[in-house]
């Protein structure tokens, strides 16, 4: 699997070995919520907010050939309701790495009534493009590509086996509480 910095052009999944031809769907959707980067050494160390945009992007060699799904890849309704389940967890919320924050700090904004998530990885856009692929493909969607971006410009993607089920072996670093 394979992690790279994305520009607006580069919308074609990824070349791999023995595929040439096949399908693709892609759906995005938007929640807004601050972080901060734990021992990072610059601006983004101090909380701040984006407003996140998620790309996912599902392939399949063929689409299905019976039903009522037959010549689709998948039904765009299901599709997006899975995406959008997945990012409304994050929407207007103080996303925290689990430890990088002490107790009376969490107790205290708990207190004045702020959302909270607490995650076990480090916030950045990269392990959100992990965890949104992760996500999905334990629900059995055929996802080859996630983009999260956190500016217009400026994303993170994340690649996994082209439309096939994801092994679950990353998933303890990009599990949520």
């Amino acid at each position: 699997m394979t992690l790279a910095i994305c520009s607006r052009a580069a919308f074609a999944r990824p070349q791999l070995e023995g595929t040439t031809m096949g399908f693709g769907l892609k759906t995005e959707a938007h929640f807004n919520a601050a972080h901060f980067l734990t021992d990072f050494q610059g601006k983004c160390e101090n909380i701040h907010g984006h407003r996140w945009r998620v790309v996912v992007y599902l392939y399949a060699d063929t689409l299905d050939t019976s039903g009522e799904n037959r010549d689709m890849l998948i039904d765009f309704g299901v599709f997006k309701k899975a995406v959008r389940e997945e990012v409304a967890k994050f929407d207007h919320q103080f996303i925290v790495e689990r430890g990088s924050l002490a107790n009376d700090t969490i107790a205290c904004l708990e207190r004045e009534t702020f959302s909270l998530l607490m995650v076990d990885f480090r916030t950045t856009a990269e392990n959100f493009a992990r965890y949104f692929y992760t996500r999905l493909t334990s629900r059995g969607f055929g996802v080859s590509r996630v983009d999260v971006y956190e500016t217009p410009n400026n994303c993170a993607i994340y690649y996994g086996p082209c439309g096939g089920p994801h092994d679950g072996s990353d998933a303890s670093v990009v599990h949520m509480a």
